[in-house]
């Protein structure tokens, strides 16, 4: 892959972690414990939590990649 065809890539990836940020902040407000029959493990919880206050450029290469991939 050229440069540039890389440094798209790489803001389009950017891009969709915050897409993907503000998603998780909404469904974690619409979230209710057990009387709404919705339960997120508490591990995903700060697994996802971690992700979202993470910006994209202190991501890991492997979080990266995900986002590279639905970029």
């Amino acid at each position: 892959m050229n440069k540039r065809l890389e440094e798209i890539r790489e803001k389009l990836a950017a891009q969709e972690h915050e897409r993907w940020s503000r998603w998780m902040k909404y469904l974690f407000s619409k979230c209710y414990g057990l009387d709404k029959a919705m339960v997120i493990p508490a591990e995903s919880v700060e697994h996802w939590q971690r992700q979202i206050d993470t910006p994209y450029a202190k991501m890991s290469e492997e979080e990266k990649d995900s986002d590279r991939k639905e970029a």
